[in-house]
């Protein structure tokens, strides 16, 4: 993509809280110096969410995306000062647990610090008590300390950024309120305010709660929901006197006692309390009033004491000095919310040169402006932002009522143990396959993912897992999971079982120029006769692994492709060349993946055409009749056994089903579900993008260096390449196989190679065939070595794991290709 030279580019951000000045100093940083800040309200304080945020910062989470922009802002909040202050209070954070569901819990948060690198320990109530004496320990189990957490102080923290900014070229514009954004074929020129029009190259939406008005001018959609959240503090407490120097207000590690919603700080000699705990109060972003309209901002609204009085009779409770103190102000500050509570990020392919930078908390704010900051000035971020990415959402959640209603979960959810696994409760069902009828009949137990319904197992498969000697599961490992997967998995592995192959987003390529347009897209070799299906992989231009693909062609101007996410069509749409379409057809379409060793018994009979190995070979294609039913069968297999992916348009699925279902009947066939079949693909080797390999790894690294073939000519992310090999990476995706076949874990656990942490786990399974746990874990190379000793920490426990040689079944492809 072509970039304006670094020297001529006009850059207008919108928006000065702590996200638009953080991006303003990280540009200027990398020499963008014609750089404009415009800010509806008064500086350094504008009324937004950073002008009353209580700058909690808190690293650890499921996300290694997040905990990285949180380190980024510590580090950085930490060298900042202003008159002597300093914008960071590095005390550490104090999370407890008072109930024995989420003292485990912080065990696996833990183990989320080890894997991401970030300092903890889990500690006494003792301890906790010394740390804050307050506290009454006999309702604390224990707590986990994070030394390195800590308070943002983030209008100090813009005010040192606004310095530096500026002296690099930028300014700060204060009371101009943006009424519009101009744009001609297709890109950005300018924002208009009430003050005058300013012309523009880029311009980011750093709007924060705003960021639907700002994107509306636009045409843009910005999926967020801005809710109330109350924040209150206390009369001065006798405990506090005297204590904490009023310069920096703090002195102990800022609290969490999540099992009630709640979060505390020092405010010199009082106690600032936050709850989640109460009813979610959503806020028309259209209608806050500007600042000069507002009683106190326009981020802070009246407080509803009737709301928090749970909350401080449950902090009264945890810290008994309270019962003589009161509340002697409060206000319920405005903040943003998305679908999956993930920011916004990401340049407009509808507008070009309009970013979105929303939906930022403090807590991340300086690292998600160096990623937006990376990506506007060199291409790409630094780090993997996937889970960010603007066209993650599919269409369906992109519906008002659909970010309102994950937008209120999402904020009852704040504090909540989630598992990995835990769909959301509404709107469900939304997305459901042409099958989905008959997978009710059958007894489907459905989770989640991108709206769809997926079904995980089938309670009809009950009777098949009886007698199966299966280890053990604890509580955790145990949700979301039932021993039918176990049966299922074994069925596929011995007769043919049928999956919903559905959710996986398909894209037709047409057109005189949609070979060479893939050929410089992605990684292998593509130029073969139709009827091919190649693997391949999406680079960016350092090389870094944006998705992997499965590409038919269909014939000689059309190809099929098996893609990711949303974010893959969008890489692809701003890449296009005239004269080369591209279409998703995912909701049109449907696919029932038919493998196991008798799946040629099942689909020969119902077709004309030959399903021989001979005239049907592995990475195949070929469109043909099944029945009535026209269908594009490919011949692949993500669970390692023989089999077809069946694709048909929607119309026709059922028909498909049923076709298939009765003439498996013979064959012992079954429907089975994900939780099998992530079993089957694991024990294949067979890597998951997004979990087990990102832009942050190279394909040597992730073991999938077969898809790049350098001398099939330039390819984007070829030269990147250049002098890697799978022998000179230094780390390595890695097959771990857990020692005690009873043992279990989950994925992004921290691997310890000679006791110390040395990476993580990034997708894990029990093997059924196998009779042991496979996890995948990014390690050092030197560790990634058959037979290297290493141990998992689960829950808190190290469990014992071997380096093993991949893949562990059947590593001649001799089930495949037959």
């Amino acid at each position: 993509m072509s970039r304006t030279p670094a020297t001529d580019a006009r850059v207008v951000v919108i928006g000065a809280g702590i996200v638009g000045c953080s991006l303003a100093d990280e540009l200027t940083a990398r020499g963008w110096r014609d750089v404009t800040v415009l800010e509806q309200g008064p500086l350094p304080a504008p009324g937004g969410s950073t002008s009353h945020a209580p700058g909690l910062v808190f690293q650890t989470g499921p996300s290694k995306t997040m905990t990285e922009f949180a380190a980024y802002t510590v580090e950085k909040f930490n060298s900042l000062e202003v008159d002597g202050l300093p914008c960071f209070n590095p005390l550490g954070g104090l999370e407890l647990a008072t109930t024995p569901e989420r003292w485990a819990d912080l065990h696996r948060k833990a183990g989320l610090a080890a894997s991401w690198g970030v300092r903890g320990e889990l500690i006494t109530p003792a301890e906790c008590k010394k740390l804050w004496p307050m506290l009454d320990e006999d309702k604390v189990l224990g707590g986990l300390y994070t030394p390195d957490d800590g308070l943002a102080r983030a209008v100090l923290a813009c005010r040192a950024q606004i310095t530096r900014a500026e002296a690099r070229g930028a300014r700060f514009l204060e009371r101009h309120t943006v009424t519009g954004i101009e744009h001609e074929g297709g890109r950005v020129t300018g924002v208009v305010t009430d003050r005058g029009t300013f012309p523009a190259d880029h311009v980011v939406s750093a709007a924060g709660f705003w960021g639907p008005v700002i994107g509306k001018m636009a045409g843009v959609d910005v999926p967020l929901l801005p809710l109330a959240h109350q924040y209150a503090r206390t009369a001065p407490l006798p405990e506090l006197a005297g204590v904490n120097d009023p310069r920096t207000e703090a002195s102990k590690p800022i609290l969490r006692f999540q099992d009630r919603d709640l979060y505390y700080r020092e405010h010199t000699d009082r106690i600032g309390i936050g709850s989640y705990a109460h009813r979610p109060m959503p806020v028309d972003p259209f209608t806050v009033p500007a600042f000069d309209d507002a009683p106190v901002m326009p981020s802070s609204l009246p407080f509803t004491a009737e709301d928090f009085a749970p909350s401080w009779q449950d902090s009264v409770g945890l810290l008994p000095a309270l019962g003589d103190s009161e509340v002697e102000e409060g206000f319920n500050g405005v903040f943003s919310f998305t679908p999956d509570g993930m920011p916004v990020l990401g340049e407009s392919r509808d507008l070009r040169g309009f970013w979105l930078a929303e939906a930022v908390w403090v807590t991340h704010s300086a690292g998600v402006a160096r990623a937006v900051a990376e990506w506007m000035t060199d291409g790409r971020p630094s780090v993997d932002i996937h889970e960010c990415d603007l066209y993650r959402f599919e269409e369906a959640q992109r519906a008002p009522a659909y970010i309102e209603d994950r937008g209120a979960q999402n904020f009852v959810e704040v504090y909540d143990v989630l598992h990995p696994l835990q769909p959301m409760e509404q709107p469900r069902p939304l997305r459901v396959s042409p099958f989905y009828a008959r997978q009710q009949e059958l007894g489907a137990y459905f989770l989640e993912g991108g709206g769809w319904e997926r079904p995980h197992w089938y309670e009809a498969n009950a009777p098949l897992a009886e007698g199966l000697d299966l280890p053990e599961r604890d509580a955790w490992s145990a949700r979301y999971w039932s021993p039918i997967a176990a049966a299922e998995a074994r069925a596929t592995r011995e007769k043919v079982a049928l999956y919903d192959m559905t959710p996986l987003r398909r894209l037709e390529v047409t057109g005189p120029g949609a070979l060479a347009f893939l050929q410089r897209m992605s990684t292998n070799q593509l130029d073969k006769k139709p009827g091919a299906v190649t693997y391949t992989l999406l680079l960016d231009e350092t090389g870094g692994i944006r998705s992997d693909l499965t590409v038919a062609r269909l014939a000689h101007d059309r190809f099929q492709v098996g893609a990711n996410s949303g974010a893959d069509l969008d890489w692809l749409l701003r890449h296009a060349p005239e004269g080369v379409h591209i279409q998703d057809i995912t909701a049109g379409t449907c696919c029932i993946g038919v493998w196991g060793p008798l799946a040629r018994d099942l689909v020969q009979p119902l077709t004309r055409d030959d399903f021989s190995h001979r005239a049907f070979g592995y990475f195949k294609a070929k469109q043909t009749h099944l029945g009535h039913v026209p269908v594009t069968a490919m011949r692949l297999s993500y669970v390692g056994e023989l089999g077809w992916e069946l694709y048909t348009t929607a119309d026709l699925g059922l028909r498909l089903w049923d076709t298939l279902w009765e003439a498996g009947q013979q064959h012992g066939v079954i429907a089975a579900g994900r939780s099998a079949f992530n079993s089957l693909r694991l024990e294949k080797g067979y890597r998951s993008w997004g979990h087990d390999m990102t832009t942050e790894h190279d394909p040597y690294e992730a073991g999938v260096g077969f898809a790049v073939r350098p001398a099939k000519g330039d390819f984007l992310g070829r030269a990147a390449l250049e002098g890697r090999s799978a022998e000179t990476a230094r780390r390595r995706l890695t097959c771990l196989t857990l020692d005690d076949p009873a043992a279990v874990v989950l994925g992004k656990e921290p691997v310890l190679v000679d006791g110390a942490p040395a990476g993580y786990v990034t997708s894990a399974s029990y093997g059924y065939s196998i009779g042991r746990c496979v996890a995948y874990a990014w390690l050092p190379a030197a560790a990634a070595v058959p037979g290297t000793a290493v141990q998992v920490e689960y829950f808190g426990e190290r469990v014992p794991a071997t380096v093993a040689e991949e893949p562990l079944f059947d590593p001649k492809m001799t089930r495949i290709r037959k």
